[in-house]
């Protein structure tokens, strides 16, 4: 996604994964209609990940399964 700045501030949510030093912090934005925007905090204005809800589901199970073993 080249526009982060449409996304409206207010919309940005920090994993509760995230580190509380914050150097290590996703964020996605949430009501953003047909995709999940993520980003990195450390550079909320650089580059955002647009992914289909499906496919952020499923790294959200992964993550929260402990990934592959």
């Amino acid at each position: 996604m080249n526009a982060p700045q449409l996304i409206p501030n207010h919309a940005w949510r920090t994993s509760s994964y995230s580190q509380s030093n914050g150097g290590e912090c996703v964020q996605v934005a949430v009501g953003v209609p047909g995709i999940v925007p993520v980003r990195d905090s450390k550079n909320p204005t650089g580059p955002v990940l647009a992914l289909p809800p499906t496919a952020w589901a499923h790294f959200v199970a992964y993550a929260v399964g402990g990934g592959a073993r």
